[in-house]
């Protein structure tokens, strides 16, 4: 990736706000013996004032085990990848996801069986934490891989004739009907045109370097992804459940702020979150919140 590696290292490195920095290391003192790199992405990366938002991170670990040892945690993070659970420093509040650093490799990668990790980091992340310089550029790389994978599997779907921006858009759109997300319609138009230089230069790059083969059948390749993202969501929640405290509530925060919606969450709801956030699913499929 001779043209699209300097650009993401580059990115990578970009100055972020000096508490989501020291979020992150707070964050990976909490596993001094498998932490290897923490990422700062999502909508909070292009807020001023982080003052009572949802900061996302992912942890990347050297393996399950030294994170947890050996209990359930580990299993239920290699089985259904990633963990997720909340984090509070200094008055910030955050979720973070943990993953291995060879999860973190695949599943940024076309050998990935779900969207939900390139879709999301082949959107600008900022790197606010390493333990050494080969987890640095681990995990340099493996972002790296994120965009080629997004635009190679885009690219069969796109009429021909559209510029690289369309490619994009185009590509954010199909991921998004491969996940249950609470965004309204248009949020993959407003990811390119929120910085449609970056992403530009990004796709630009990557086509210049080659892409990936794309897929033989890459309809139903989509199909495929569409289905087992959803499935995967609806199992993510449930595990959540059980590793997430205040999960429901979260929910229905980031429901209500990207949909506009006013769901409010009953106290047997947050007794018992699993059947609480199942009982959402109708609701919010008929009201067109999460699709």
């Amino acid at each position: 990736m001779p043209q699209l590696l300097p650009l993401v290292t580059a990115e990578l490195a970009a100055p972020a706000d000096p508490r989501a920095a020291a979020m992150a290391g707070a964050l990976a003192a909490q596993y001094p013996d498998a932490a290897r790199a923490v990422l700062f992405y999502g909508s909070c990366l292009r807020e001023a004032n982080l003052d009572g938002l949802m900061l996302d991170f992912y942890l990347i670990v050297s393996d399950y085990p030294a994170a947890y040892g050996k209990g359930w945690l580990a299993r239920a993070n290699r089985l259904i990848p990633p963990n997720v659970f909340p984090f509070e420093h200094q008055g910030l509040i955050a979720k973070y996801a943990v993953l291995s650093e060879a999860d973190f490799a695949r599943l940024n990668s076309p050998a990935a069986d779900n969207v939900s990790l390139w879709a999301r980091f082949a959107q600008p992340s900022r790197l606010l934490w390493a333990s050494d310089d080969l987890a640095r550029q681990r995990t340099i790389a493996a972002v790296a891989q994120a965009a080629p994978t997004l635009l190679s599997l885009a690219r069969p779907m796109v009429k021909e004739g559209g510029d690289v921006l369309s490619l994009w858009t185009s590509g954010f759109a199909l991921t998004y009907d491969a996940e249950l997300r609470a965004e309204k319609t248009g949020r993959s138009r407003s990811i390119v045109d929120a910085d449609p230089d970056r992403y530009r230069r990004f796709g630009d790059a990557a086509l210049a370097d080659g892409l990936p083969p794309a897929p033989q059948d890459a309809p139903a390749l989509w199909r495929a992804l569409q289905r087992r993202g959803k499935r995967l969501s609806v199992i993510r929640l449930a595990k959540a459940s059980f590793t997430y405290a205040g999960g429901i509530d979260y929910l229905a925060w980031k429901i209500n702020r990207h949909a506009g919606t006013q769901i409010s969450i009953k106290p047997w709801q947050r007794r018992w979150p699993l059947l609480g956030a199942l009982t959402l699913l109708p609701r919010l499929f008929r009201g067109g919140a999460i699709r």
